[in-house]
């Protein structure tokens, strides 16, 4: 924090009322960050292991089978010695994006208050701010990143499109009606929404926002999973990201 004082010494009222500005607004603070250029680069990275990284985005309502996909892909890729990584909503939400409730035990309850994600739409956009940071750091490692959130707020996934170089946003939309999701609703999620226990779910009370240019559209109600991740194969190799075979 940079701060200059003016016109001599501060009293003892003044100087009460400085430390809480710092506490509470935080905001203010001037920072210094700056860009560490890496010693390896990005392409000598990309150039050791075969194929280019990238952020596999997909997006769709609960229960439209964006995991199961992410992670048929990322198994295929695996299997054809691609760098590869699924980062998972669910999986995401107990660590780097805790919320309150996970985080209270252990660092107090206004730490938690702070820090932890609920589902709030301001959650939301932080919760895909922060995977969208650490997604693009994998992609400059030379990962193929594949992520698996809702994301239902369409300015939020053009924010992480903005965040990342040219090309390396790949967003996938996982379409599938809102019925045959909720026939599905592996987590009873859908039903408690329905019986009023969960508030701003998606689909139910709060809108999910399609893509208007998603690289990629597959109908996971028409078609099986497997042949989906070939399509998603298919394009990565197309576009060069990957070697073809």
């Amino acid at each position: 924090m940079v701060c200059k004082e003016k016109g001599g010494p501060m009293t003892k009222s003044q100087a009460k009322e400085n430390h809480e500005n710092r506490e509470n607004h935080g905001a203010d603070e001037t920072v210094d960050v700056r860009w560490h250029a890496h010693a390896v680069s990005r392409d000598e990275r990309e150039r050791a292991a075969g194929h280019r990284g990238c952020v596999l985005w997909f997006t769709g309502l609960s229960g439209c089978g964006k995991s199961t996909l992410a992670n048929l892909v990322d198994h295929r890729l695996h299997g054809r010695g691609v760098r590869s990584f699924v980062l998972d909503g669910d999986n995401v939400r107990l660590g780097l994006n805790a919320a309150p409730a996970l985080l209270r035990e252990r660092h107090g309850d206004e730490f938690a208050k702070r820090f932890g994600l609920g589902f709030a739409a301001q959650d939301r956009e932080e919760n895909i701010r922060r995977i969208g940071a650490v997604a693009e750091l994998f992609a400059q490692a030379g990962i193929v990143t594949l992520t698996a959130f809702i994301s239902p707020y369409r300015r939020d996934r053009d924010a992480v499109r903005a965040m990342l170089a040219p090309g390396d946003f790949i967003e996938i939309h996982v379409r599938a009606p809102l019925e045959v999701c909720e026939s599905r609703d592996p987590k009873g999620l859908y039903k408690k929404a329905r019986a009023g226990e969960i508030k701003g779910f998606t689909g139910i009370d709060d809108p999910y926002e399609e893509p208007l240019a998603a690289e990629l559209v597959v109908d996971s109600a028409a078609t099986p999973a497997e042949q989906l991740a070939d399509q998603v194969i298919a394009w990565l190799e197309q576009a060069g990201k990957i070697p073809r075979r």
